[in-house]
């Protein structure tokens, strides 16, 4: 039977070997009293951030609910749910509507993207109208949450439980033909320690229907509310946070799929203090009729209790193999070279201290990674702590090797690059940090790498895996070249997919098509490990990639219905339904500054206060939002250490000037001639010098709602109205290659991935400034604007900067046209590469658009009646146009 199958704008597969999944909570108005009230103030684009900060911070699924007495739900939902569909970051994943009316569904049915779930149907009005919304939810193509309630009530036995699950499965899957795997049963968690004797065996009951379902009824799912069972407890967030990770511990262990949780109120099963782990897996367990008295009587005593942390050198006192897995486990280099020394003195061979203790605490490291019990920032420093004493123990190895020929073998080889035309290799440096902590030799050939090298290299070294890394769109179709030629070469090697632009459903459509070995796509670098291992085992490599290759060829499938089944819109009715601006009664500003104006050696110090830590956090697999992440119950400690070491090396970094900053801006009279901007001379605005090309959205839209361009945001040549567009392009780049090179002598993964994230934290920070500096000086057109540093985050400035290459206009080759505009190049030292990607990597270009009403947007999909006309206002091929827009076609090449 194929698995679960949910999609934003990327598919989320739900198998057997997926983790749990996390549903977010906080757009919900009975669940978050800030959406809530931001909701009912109409304040939609700031109740956007709330489910922003939900898919920053882990969740897998939105849960988005508008059941409030005084609102108009229907209109609510739909609203929100059309502003997300303009959101890629936040549409991305699947969409839960959750209503306890019909009519709120259904609505929000007609809006989202992709395959979302129903929350929820269920018996308690009868099977007529039962089946008749299973039917509605199956002709919409969703996913249903049926709650375990009849016309009795709810269920609240184990028996009443499994009788109403097995009832509604059997009528969806023989009467309405729902797909069993499509069907997800909530089977109603309640509170347990409540003092009445008839809750005592809730969660026990919640545990053993879960199990029953998925034994006896073939392909459904189970998910819940898990904050429910603490509701005895609220206020006590120690005990609450320590009932959800038990109940999710062992309602997982039961065959639990999904539930709707907040990750900041789970504590780690195994840092529950035992004697409050004892006391509420009796309540959970219900192990003895005390119980709950048992619990409630430490319960005040934990209110506000903080963990305390000791910090001693009493493991100097181990054994050397102890003290060696202690200093990976921390991270801990100071004593690497005498610990090394003293261990290569007692084996026999230089090469067995690797294999043994080395390789033993390494081995520690990869399990509580791999279980969550430690996290990317600590591993990285653990493989500094590994590579600094194999650097040690490297002379006595190649004296051993001559003598006796003998190496230790690795796990695997395997070769990685960032592929033709692309710079970014932070993504790839910790994927290979983090598989060469799991005893995986790590060939990397750095960026801008051609297919043939791949190849040649690939051979050369007898690798095998290849991992292909790519940040921006063009590496996509890098990628696919690279398949094709090692197709041509005859090889079966298999290739790993990563980088942000990449996914699992292009990797599917476009890469697995054109190669007959294994491609998989790997999400991040903990699916790295596990991925490997199945490629490199040769007992594990032919069905994994049977099974992987049967996975893409239904998602192929899936995806060319889908296709089939969207509807778009001609360009001609899409320019009708533009943006309706008044350009009668609007007067654009003039700007204070006309032309070009460089910003050389701009201070750092400057640039730092307008830095966004909570990116800087994601690099490393940190999720949350800053400064709430340095509190985090989970990872705040972890994030506080990391976020001391980086203002460690900006203080460095700025006090012996190691970067430089540099950076160009340019304002321009402009005016729109449909969705193409004309660029005057800034002395004689009637003579052109140049155009910018944009795209307009295609999708078909709601009522009032527009198909954008940003064209639209510029006043119509035929107004006679004169306005103005601004660009700009800055680096903080400059000078990290010598910083990065002294950190590999010293095998230092950790700096070399800190140095490149601070540096692009950097080079936002410094487009913001600017951006600042235009809109309050500059151009001056928000010249009075006093917004503080996490409103400019939140972008509650008047204006926008959008860039080629992202939502609104992906186009990469727009790039060229910007930077001659503003002698990028001569100005400031920033170059394009073949694919138009910004080398320093650590740089930001983008356009400046100051009308009130300008927004950031999602082209979407196009047509081939859009692209045949794009090309020809380019002056550019067709075929050469859909390779740089492949992503937002409509239509297959």
């Amino acid at each position: 039977m194929p698995p679960l199958q949910l999609s934003g704008l990327e598919p989320l597969v739900i198998t057997r070997e997926t983790n749990f999944i996390n549903i977010g909570e906080r757009t919900n108005v009975t669940g978050s009293a800030r959406f809530a009230k931001l909701i009912a103030e109409d304040k939609y684009d700031e109740a956007l951030s709330v489910a922003l900060d939900q898919v920053r911070n882990g969740a897998q699924i939105l849960d988005v609910n508008m059941d409030e007495g005084m609102l108009d739900g229907e209109k609510a939902m739909v609203t929100f749910l059309n502003l997300i569909g303009s959101e890629p970051e936040i549409c991305r994943i699947p969409i839960m509507i959750d209503s306890s009316k019909w009519e709120i569904i259904e609505a929000g049915l007609k809006c989202i993207q992709g395959k979302g779930v129903v929350n929820s149907i269920s018996l308690k009005e009868g099977e007529e109208k039962f089946i008749a919304q299973a039917k509605k939810v199956r002709f919409y193509g969703a996913a249903v949450i049926v709650m375990a309630f009849d016309e009795n009530g709810q269920a609240d036995t184990y028996e009443r439980r499994i009788e109403i699950c097995k009832r509604t499965y059997d009528l969806l899957v023989d009467q309405v033909k729902f797909p069993p795997q499509d069907i997800i049963f909530d089977p109603n968690i309640f509170p347990v320690a409540t003092g009445i004797d008839a809750h005592n065996n809730y969660a026990v009951d919640f545990f053993n229907a879960t199990t029953w379902i998925k034994k006896n009824l073939p392909g459904a799912s189970v998910s819940g509310g898990v904050s429910n069972v603490s509701f005895s407890f609220r206020g006590n967030n120690p005990v609450r946070e320590a009932m959800h990770s038990a109940f999710l511990y062992h309602a997982i262990k039961a065959g639990m799929d999904m539930g709707i949780v907040n990750a900041g109120m789970i504590d780690v099963y195994d840092e529950i203090p035992k004697d409050l782990l004892e006391r509420v897996e009796d309540v959970l367990l219900n192990r003895r009729p005390d119980a709950t008295e048992r619990l409630v009587n430490i319960a005040e005593g934990l209110v506000g209790v903080e963990k305390k942390k000791e910090e001693n050198l009493e493991w100097r006192k181990d054994s050397v193999e102890k003290r060696i897995e202690h200093a990976l486990v921390k991270g801990i280099t100071d004593f690497v070279i005498e610990d090394t020394e003293e261990a290569r003195l007692k084996y026999d061979k230089p090469i067995e201290v690797i294999e043994q203790p080395l390789m033993a605490g390494m081995n520690v490291v990869g399990d509580l990674f791999g279980s969550g019990k430690m996290f990317l920032p600590q591993v990285v420093k653990s493989a500094r702590v590994m590579k600094k004493a194999v650097a040690y123990l490297v002379p006595f190895i190649e004296e051993e090797k001559i003598a006796s020929g003998v190496a230790s073998k690795p796990n695997a080889r395997i070769l990685m690059a960032t592929v033709k035309g692309d710079v970014h290799d932070i993504g790839k440096n910790i994927v290979g940090v983090v598989l060469a902590c799991n005893n995986y030799e790590i060939i990397d050939l750095g960026v801008m790498v051609p297919a043939q090298r791949i190849i040649e290299e690939a051979i050369k070294h007898e690798v095998d895996i290849i991992g292909l890394s790519g940040l921006i769109t063009p590496s996509l179709d890098e990628m696919v070249h690279v398949a094709k030629e090692l197709e041509k070469e005859g090889l079966k090697i298999p290739v790993m997919i990563g980088g942000a632009t990449t996914s699992r459903i292009h990797t599917a459509v476009k890469i697995d098509q054109n190669y007959s070995g294994a491609v998989v796509h790997v999400l991040d670098a903990s699916k790295s490990v596990p991925v490997a291992g199945d490629l490199a085992n040769t007992r594990t490599l032919r069905g994994f990639t049977e099974k992987t290759k049967a996975e893409y060829a239904l998602l192929r499938e899936n995806h060319a219905n889908r296709q089939s089944e969207k509807n778009y819109i001609p360009l001609d009715l899409a320019r009708e339904n533009q943006v309706k601006i008044d350009w009668e009664i609007y007067d654009p500003p003039k700007p204070n500054v006309l032309g070009n104006k460089v910003f050389n050696k701009y201070p750092l110090d400057e640039i730092r206060k307008y830095i966004d830590w909570t990116p800087f956090f994601q690099t490393w697999m940190l999720k949350g939002k800053y400064p709430d992440i340095l509190s985090d119950k989970v990872i705040g400690v972890e994030a506080a250490k990391l976020y001391e070491d980086a203002q460690k090396m900006l203080d460095e970094v700025i006090t012996n000037k190691l970067l430089t900053a540099n950076g160009v801006i340019g304002i321009y009279p402009a005016n729109a001639i449909e969705d193409d901007v004309e660029v005057g001379n800034p002395k004689n605005p009637e003579q052109m010098i140049t155009s910018f090309h944009f795209l307009r959205q295609q999708g078909k839209k709601g009522q009032d709602i527009p198909n954008i361009s940003l064209g639209d945001f510029i006043a119509p040549k035929a107004t006679r109205n004169q306005d103005y567009i601004g660009g700009f392009a800055v680096t903080t780049g400059v000078g990290i290659e010598k910083l990065v090179e002294k950190f590999e002598k010293d095998h230092d993964d950790y700096n070399i991935i800190m140095i490149k994230s601070l540096a692009d934290r950097l080079a936002e920070a410094f487009a913001e400034l600017m951006h600042e500096k235009v809109r309050k000086e500059l151009w001056g057109y928000a010249s009075g604007e006093t917004l503080s540093a996490g409103e400019l985050i939140k972008e509650r400035y008047s204006g926008i900067r959008p860039a080629p290459g992202y939502p609104a206009c992906p186009d990469h080759t727009e790039k060229r046209i910007l930077f001659d505009l503003l002698e990028v190049e001569e100005n400031t030292g920033i170059n394009l590469t073949e694919s138009f990607a910004m080398y320093p990597a650590s740089s930001v270009s983008g356009f400046y658009f100051s009308h009130p009403e300008s927004r950031y947007f999602g082209l979407g999909k196009i047509g081939k009646d859009q692209v045949v006309e794009y090309a020809e206002r380019k002056g550019m091929k067709i075929d050469e146009i859909e390779k740089w827009l492949a992503p937002n076609l409509s239509y297959d090449i």
